[in-house]
């Protein structure tokens, strides 16, 4: 497999806990950018990225549009927008309408993220109370990228890991420990 470029991950409810447990694991200067959607109330304010920025290492910033994508980062979709990742690897803001009941929507980033990345794209579905991020992640495997979805019975709430799997074949079903393994094992060796 090739050298992948980017992960995404999708979460909603129960998130707060998954992304601390899976973020602990990567270092400051982790060599891919990973990419967030985490459904959150329009009009929430940074206490997503803040919280997260206390509790784990790597550098967790709200995505700007028209920002470079740069590994060494964690990107969240703002609230009350969906996160798109454009063909010149630059994020866009949309204010379209809501996909899946949510802005931003897991499945609009995996969507833009499959096209523009295609085989070196991971796809991570976690814990939620709802089916966004199912057609996304189908769109990440048919472009030749990989699928995680965490073990739906450690997931907090598991309707989103169930449908997850009942829309693709996933390449694992792994704890939130195991993905965050997962992920620093593709840190390429200084080696």
């Amino acid at each position: 497999m090739d050298q992948l470029e980017a992960v995404v991950i999708g979460v909603s409810a129960g998130g707060l806990k998954a992304l601390v447990t899976i973020l602990a694991y990567l270092p400051v200067d982790y060599s891919l950018p990973v990419i967030i959607v985490q459904h959150l109330l329009e009009g929430s304010d940074s206490f997503l990225v803040d919280y997260l920025n206390d509790q784990v290492g790597i550098r967790v910033k709200e995505a700007v549009d028209k920002e470079t994508i740069r590994s060494g980062f964690v990107y969240v979709a703002p609230p009350g927008y969906h996160l798109l990742v454009e063909d010149d690897r630059l994020f866009s803001l949309s204010i379209d309408p809501k996909v899946n009941y949510s802005r931003p929507s897991i499945d609009v980033l995996f969507d833009s993220a499959a096209f523009v990345f295609q085989e070196k794209c991971l796809g991570i579905v976690l814990t939620g109370a709802n089916r966004d991020g199912s057609e996304g992640l189908r769109n990440i495997k048919m472009n030749g990228g990989q699928a995680i979805i965490q073990d739906p019975e450690t997931a907090e709430y598991n309707i989103m890991p169930l449908a997850a799997m009942s829309a693709v074949k996933a390449d694992h079903i792994l704890t939130l420990d195991e993905i965050g393994k997962y992920l620093l094992e593709l840190q390429p060796s200084n080696t």
